[in-house]
């Protein structure tokens, strides 16, 4: 499984790829939306962890992009704020799976992408075999 995670903050970041590696995913940081535009030209994700609150941009450009480039990419939105939080956010964006706050636990947080990185269809056929 590969993981895009895009969040302005780094520390942060790198605690959420560190679970996700405990969990044996690929992972991927972006900072900002230009680097995060740039990896999905060039990477296959799974799972895209995008900031609702992404440095100024529309993190929902992001996920529409990424919904064109990529549309079998689940992606788990997270915020520290109250935007979206009467769960708008599933109207505006097709691939969005999961609404969830910065400060959920790391652990959890990787849960939650391990499983929707698991729900891949081409991933879910080759488990059958």
């Amino acid at each position: 499984m590969h993981v895009l995670i895009i969040h302005g903050n780094g520390g942060l970041a790198a605690t959420w790829q560190r679970h996700l590696e405990m969990l044996d995913a690929q992972v991927t940081q972006a900072r900002t939306s230009v680097a995060a535009l740039a990896a999905l030209e060039t990477i296959i994700f799974d799972v895209i962890v995008l900031d609702v609150m992404l440095d100024g941009c529309s993190a929902l450009a992001v996920a529409d992009m990424a919904q064109f480039r990529q549309p079998w990419a689940n992606v788990v939105f997270v915020t520290d704020t109250t935007v979206f939080s009467d769960g708008s956010i599933f109207g505006y964006s097709g691939n969005a799976r999961a609404f969830i706050q910065t400060a959920t636990p790391p652990n959890d947080l990787a849960a939650i992408v391990h499983y929707y990185g698991s729900l891949r269809p081409d991933r879910a056929a080759a488990k059958d075999r």
